[in-house]
């Protein structure tokens, strides 16, 4: 029995009732007996809501962070306060909304937050799962003149903080705070966090009706599940909801023809840099503009995760500063936005440069030779919808709807390979460990291609074995096989327990010794104890046929171990 399913069992997680058995599955009544933490919904979709100003001495400085209790370490706060201000060169007056991206530097999560235990990552798509080591920001900054202010100007940024990559939403968000809290200042702010407290968690698959400062935002929160295409959001409970709400059509997505159309004629050669990791800086004139392009080259991938860094602004401040710029090493795996001068020399040496924003200078600086051959059939349609005046979310949908499908054309391929590495359902027995899920062999996938390969559904030709070849050196190749193969872990993981469920285990106790049946129990516990903590893709209905398999099992020993295994 020792062998049977691997490491010693670990205690019960935290929270477990103390009434339960560690065998036994909360149920909804004990789960409601839990009183939410303060602030649990609001950190659900924030971290935190920062403020920060010009300090004539200081520079720029945070003035505020709310909820108050907002455990930002120093260098975090820091990092905010450089990311929030448009660079000097940038010269923004009025009002610039934009985003960054940056790494979480130590320091412990709040205690209030929510976890991943509420399934959201289970059930959002790889590209829209909240980070777990970055924080993203997105800002409102303004600045007017202002004769009452020494320095004769009023500058200061509203930051949202959040693990979500939202940036539609969140910059809808804050068109509607920023303009009230710059003129009514923190009570306003305390109403506008008090009113997202209430909103519901966001839930993959269901749309959603957020009310902030009598308007009603309505958006669908993308699951994993549904089909890749551009779909507008259904509206549902209009007659409950007045004024009409303001309805977005996506939680994330970018004018993707707006941004790329300064470089229509590279857009191929750009996914190619994508899919490979490689590095690659965009040198632009607003943080606006340089972080809504790297946004829209990260997003390029969908349905694959671009797994490497990305920075949709990045200034001579930041923490990584010297990582990103000496020489002494290769350009990391990152595509960075960057919109101060200072970098076209010290960035000189990247492989990849693209510059945008200034006519005279936009263009893309590479040596890089595509494998694919150019769809030049792509870029006839997007010129003709030019001429024609075509709107530009149908621009957007075009292009959109061509990256969708190249990446399928790519993934699929690998996906089925993928998938005939799991062992046989047959060979998953109640008594022994799962069989292990086979090693993905470069070699033989790419053997497969010439039967099961993209050109089954892409018309596009080119090298893609050496695509493929390229790829498997890359961060995206490791991260989608880890993500895969865990997945595939997890549901052999959910099929053991299945077939545990259906054997007959007072059969197979009979002639077991005492020692046997105690490992038995404690090897389902660990069981049922990992697929409540991982969230196995395993049936309610399993989980209690588990929690009745111990109790019998239990029952069939002598009072005194009896004793000992329901209250341990």
């Amino acid at each position: 029995m020792d062998a049977l399913w691997g490491a010693a069992p670990r205690p019960p997680p935290p929270g477990l009732d103390s009434s339960e058995s560690p065998g036994s599955t909360p149920t909804a009544a004990r789960r409601l007996r839990r009183p939410p933490l303060p602030w649990a919904r609001f950190s659900s979709w924030l971290e935190c809501v920062c403020v920060v100003a010009f300090d004539l001495e200081l520079g720029q400085a945070l003035e505020l962070v709310y909820p108050y209790d907002c455990r930002l370490t120093e260098k975090e706060k820091t990092s905010i306060c450089y990311l929030s201000f448009p660079d000097s060169y940038s010269g923004c007056l009025g009002d610039t909304q934009f985003s960054f991206r940056m790494r979480q530097s130590g320091g412990q999560r709040s205690p209030r937050s929510m976890d991943d235990d509420d399934g959201y990552n289970k059930g959002a798509p790889v590209t829209l799962q909240r980070e777990t080591a970055h924080l993203f920001g997105y800002v409102y900054f303004r600045q007017v003149k202002d004769s009452a202010v020494k320095r004769g100007y009023f500058q200061k940024s509203l930051v949202l903080v959040s693990r979500l990559p939202y940036v539609n939403l969140f910059q809808s968000l804050l068109n509607l705070i920023a303009p009230e809290y710059f003129e009514k200042l923190v009570p306003c702010l305390e109403a506008v966090c008090n009113e997202i407290d209430q909103w519901p968690p966001p839930v993959p698959g269901q749309t959603l009706n957020l009310p902030v400062m009598g308007v009603v935002i309505q958006v669908r929160i993308p699951s994993r599940v549904d089909k890749l295409e551009s779909s507008p959001v259904k509206q549902f409970n209009q007659e409950n909801l007045l004024p009409a709400p303001l309805v977005l059509s996506s939680v994330n997505e970018l004018d993707l023809f707006r941004c790329f159309q300064p470089v229509l004629i590279h857009i191929q050669l750009l996914w190619e840099l994508m899919l490979l990791g490689e590095p690659l800086v965009v040198m632009a004139p607003s943080p606006t503009i340089s972080s809504e392009m790297v946004l829209a080259l990260t997003s390029c991938l969908t349905p694959l995760k671009f797994c490497c860094d990305y920075r949709p602004y990045f200034t001579i401040h930041d923490s990584e500063f010297k990582e990103y710029t000496t020489r002494t090493q290769a350009p990391p795996n990152v595509v960075l936005g960057v919109t101060n001068p200072f970098f076209i020399k010290t960035l000189q040496h990247w492989p990849h440069i693209l510059r945008i924003g200034e006519l005279k200078m936009s263009g893309l600086y590479t040596s890089y030779k595509t494998y694919l051959h150019k769809d030049k059939t792509l870029i006839k349609r997007l010129l003709k919808g030019i001429q024609r005046k075509r709107p530009s979310e149908v621009q957007s949908a075009l292009i959109r709807r061509h990256l969708l499908e190249l990446t399928q054309s790519f993934i699929i391929p690998l996906e089925h390979y993928m998938a005939s590495l799991m062992p046989l359902q047959r060979a998953v027995t109640p008594w022994k460990t799962p069989p292990q899920i086979r090693p993905f062999r470069q070699d033989d996938f790419l053997k497969t291609l010439e039967h099961a390969g993209p050109q089954l559904t892409c018309v596009l030709k080119g090298d893609w074995l050496g695509l493929y070849r390229r790829f498997f050196k890359s961060p995206n190749f490791d991260g989608w096989y880890r993500q895969r193969h865990r997945e595939m872990t997890q549901k052999l993981e959910a099929l053991h327990l299945e077939v545990i469920c259906e054997a007959n285990i007072l059969t197979w106790v009979k002639d077991k010794s005492e020692v046997e049946i105690v490992d038995l129990v404690l090897k389902l516990r660990e069981k049922l104890i990992q697929a409540q903590a991982h969230q196995l893709p395993v049936k309610e209905e399993t989980l209690r046929r588990v929690a009745l398999y111990i109790d019998t099992v239990i029952g069939s020993l002598p009072d005194d171990l009896q004793t000992v295994l329901r209250h341990p």
